[in-house]
């Protein structure tokens, strides 16, 4: 194996013109469609732009990493025969043209940007992918219906960028932004090549997609926990945040009798709770969490007067994020009366949930049955460039297991059957968007 070098033996050159080598055409099996080696040691050679000390990567977006990074796919687009341009929103696109006029492109990608000390394949395997895709269709000599593009999405991380900007949802105080990297985010679209005075040829309208499809690691444990390979995305959740005020009594410590107190900290201690019960009494893959807390005066010898919370609760259906919400604010109600506090809700955002196309996903089970793969439906719960490409073009997610469900940190892995595999759907799925879509 030559996964772990980065300066090939010949030998190793060797087996990887052996694997890619095969008669033109998709009849040499789906085990031999995609260069598995070529593909792992362009994860790693990626992961070493933007090595952390810790065996992490940070190509924090707009950075002199997250550049270096895109240069060296700038440069394996060239060599894969791809036509390449960088869009007024920064997202990197190589094209390789179809053989039926007047189709719409099948997008394939993802990002290549990093959250600081993060893992090396969010993100950077589904570009490696899409980039493997084209390889194995120049070297077939394999000529699809639809146009191809490969996508690398500018700034997922900071906040769907790239993506945002190709949805036509770009505006003016996003732009204004300072991103992670000190930059403002139109200065760092500049930084990659966009024109952020031009947003608006950045925009698609509807139909000027065929269909978008993106391969990611699950970022969760529950592929690897049933030992399934593969994860069809029914959808990218939605997602509502408040900002939850508890009102009490700050009073001395020592003086205050217990049954005396307006223990703002108590009532919001018994607050979480009931949100973990209220969320996991009923049967589903909704989620809510309490993520932050401050209490004032917040010293040793003063009974808290005031506590303040997040809340989040996330599901693919925004009138289930609803429901919950009303049940755990009626559990604030009867927690208030008991502890002689009060309960107050400001909403901060609600973004509705983004499922993924039936017919996408039907074509993905497809090549995972026929791959001898198994599959499940699940939802995403974190957010992808996806979500926004939705707004404009039907989308589909491939998912692949994460070791322990580990992601965002150095720890992040997955394995290289995995990622072969999802490789694997990734091309089947698109040679059977090529034949099914525009005909639909």
């Amino acid at each position: 194996m030559c996964r772990k070098s980065f300066v090939l033996s010949r030998g190793c050159l060797v087996g990887l013109v052996l694997l890619a080598a095969g008669a033109p055409g998709v009849e040499n099996g789906p085990e031999r469609s995609i260069n598995r080696e070529r593909v792992l040691a362009r994860l790693d050679a990626l992961a070493l732009i933007g090595r952390t000390p810790e065996g992490g990567v940070s190509r924090v977006a707009f950075s002199e990493a997250d550049i270096a990074g895109r240069d060296h796919i700038l440069r394996l687009m060239n060599e894969a025969g791809l036509a390449v341009r960088v869009d007024p929103a920064g997202n990197l696109i190589g094209r390789r043209e179809g053989n039926v006029a007047g189709l719409a492109p099948i997008v394939l990608g993802s990002h290549a940007d990093t959250v600081p000390n993060g893992g090396r394949y969010d993100g950077a395997l589904g570009v490696v992918a899409a980039l493997e895709c084209a390889e194995i269709l120049r070297e077939r000599g394999t000529t699809t219906r639809h146009p191809v593009e490969v996508v690398v999405f500018a700034d997922e991380e900071g906040g769907l960028i790239g993506s945002r900007g190709m949805a036509g949802a770009l505006d003016e105080a996003a732009l204004a932004a300072v991103s992670q990297s000190g930059k403002t985010v139109g200065e760092g679209i500049l930084a990659l090549g966009g024109d952020p005075s031009r947003l608006a040829a950045a925009a698609r309208r509807p139909g000027e997609i065929a269909a978008y499809l993106e391969l990611h690691i699950e970022q969760g444990g529950v592929l690897e926990s049933r030992a399934i390979p593969v994860g069809v995305v029914e959808g990218i959740v939605g997602i509502a945040r408040w900002e939850v005020t508890v009102e009490g009594f700050a009073n001395h410590a020592g003086t205050t009798p217990m049954e005396y107190r307006r223990d703002a900290l108590l009532a919001a201690a018994r607050f979480i709770l009931a949100v973990n019960r209220v969320v996991t009494a009923e049967p589903g893959r909704q989620v809510g969490t309490v993520g932050r807390l401050t209490v004032e005066p917040g010293a040793v010898n003063v009974v808290p007067g005031q506590a303040i919370l997040s809340l989040e609760i996330r599901d693919l259906s925004l009138e289930k994020v609803r429901a919950f919400f009303a049940r755990i604010r009626r559990e604030s109600e009867a927690i208030a009366r008991e502890t002689g506090t009060t309960f107050a809700f400001t909403a901060l955002e609600e973004t509705p949930p983004s499922p993924t196309d039936e017919r996408l996903r039907g074509l993905v089970r497809d090549s995972g049955r026929e791959l001898g793969l198994q599959t499940l439906d699940l939802p995403s719960g974190a957010g992808h460039d996806a979500q926004m490409i939705a707004r404009i073009a039907p989308v589909g997610m491939i998912f692949i297991p994460s070791v322990a469900g580990i992601s965002h940190s150095p720890r992040e892995f997955s394995a290289a059957e995995d990622i072969a595999n999802g490789a694997r759907v990734l091309f089947s799925t698109l040679l059977k968007v090529d034949q099914a879509f525009g005909r639909l």
